[in-house]
C-alpha cells in the first residue's frame, strides 16, 4: 500500500482547472494519479509532473462517459496503490445552443460527459471508498447549476444542477463509511481554451461588470479549494456547494 494519499483527477491534463487542481494535491503530498481522454497530452503531462516532483506519477487515458473505461481505471489504481483517498470529478464538455434549436446530439453529449461521467466514477470508486471506510470525493459543477441566464447553455446548466443533486444523495448514502461529497461551482475560470473562443473585450466585460473582485478567476483559485475540501481540515463538511465565481453568483 502507498505511504502517501492517493487522488484521480479526471480530465486533469488540460490547460485549466483540472491540471492546476492536479499539481496543487501534488503539492499536497498525494499520489496524483492523473486521467484524460487525450493520450499523448495525459502521459505528457504526468511525465512533466514526475519530473518536477522527482517521484512518479501514474497516467490514464480515461473517456468519463464509458463504463468500461472508468471501470478499468479505479480497479488499477486500488491494485496499483491499495487505496483510493480523493476523486475529483472535473471532466465537462459544452455547446451552447438554445433549447428551441438544440440538436438532440448536443443535448445527450453534455449530460453523458458532465452528469453521468462524474455517476460512472462515483460508481466504480466508491466501492474502495466504502471498503477502505474513508475518501472524499469532489465534483466540479458550476454556478450554471442555479443562475438564470441563457449564457451558460440549457443542457450544461441542466447536468451540472444534476450534479449537485448527485452530490447531495451520494453524501447522503456514504457519510456512515467515512466518505465525505462535496462540490464546487465555478463561474468564469480563465484558461487557454476560451481565450480562443472569446474576444479580449468578453473577459474585460466580465471582469469590470460582474466580478466583485474586479478579475476573472484562475485555475489555481478553484484548485485552493479543492486542496482544502480533501483535506483533513474540511473532515466535517460533506453535502456541500461552494461557490468559487468572484460574487457573481453568491448563495444566501
Amino acid at each position: 500500500m502507498s505511504d502517501r494519499r492517493v487522488a484521480v483527477v479526471t480530465a486533469g491534463a488540460g490547460a485549466g482547472i483540472g491540471s492546476a487542481v492536479v499539481r496543487h494535491l501534488a503539492d499536497d503530498g498525494f499520489d496524483v494519479v492523473v486521467t484524460d481522454a487525450h493520450e499523448r497530452r495525459c502521459r505528457e503531462y504526468a511525465d512533466r509532473l514526475s519530473a518536477d516532483f522527482e517521484r512518479p506519477f501514474a497516467a490514464f487515458v480515461c473517456d468519463v462517459t464509458e463504463a468500461t473505461q472508468v471501470e478499468v481505471v479505479m480497479s488499477s489504481v486500488a491494485e496499483r496503490y491499495g487505496r483510493l483517498d480523493v476523486l475529483v470529478n472535473n471532466a465537462g464538455w459544452s455547446k451552447i445552443e438554445p433549447v428551441a434549436e438544440m440538436a438532440v446530439e448536443t443535448w445527450r453529449r453534455c449530460i453523458e460527459v458532465d452528469l453521468t461521467g462524474t455517476f460512472l466514477c462515483m460508481r466504480y470508486a466508491l466501492p474502495f471508498m466504502i471498503e477502505q471506510q474513508s475518501g472524499c470525493i469532489v465534483n466540479i459543477s458550476s454556478i450554471a447549476a442555479w443562475e438564470m441566464t441563457a449564457e451558460h447553455g440549457a443542457a450544461y446548466s441542466a447536468a451540472k444542477a444534476g450534479v449537485l443533486a448527485l452530490t447531495r444523495v451520494a453524501a447522503a448514502e456514504n457519510g456512515r463509511h467515512g466518505v465525505r461529497v462535496n462540490a464546487v461551482a465555478p463561474g468564469l475560470i480563465y484558461n487557454e481554451f476560451l481565450r480562443r473562443i472569446y474576444p479580449d473585450s468578453f473577459f474585460e466585460g466580465y471582469a469590470q461588470d460582474r466580478s466583485k473582485l474586479g478579475r476573472v478567476g484562475q485555475p489555481q483559485d478553484v484548485a485552493s479549494l479543492v486542496s482544502f475540501l480533501a483535506s483533513d481540515a474540511a473532515g466535517y463538511i460533506t453535502g456541500e456547494v461552494y461557490g468559487v465565481s468572484g460574487g457573481v453568483a453568491p448563495r444566501g
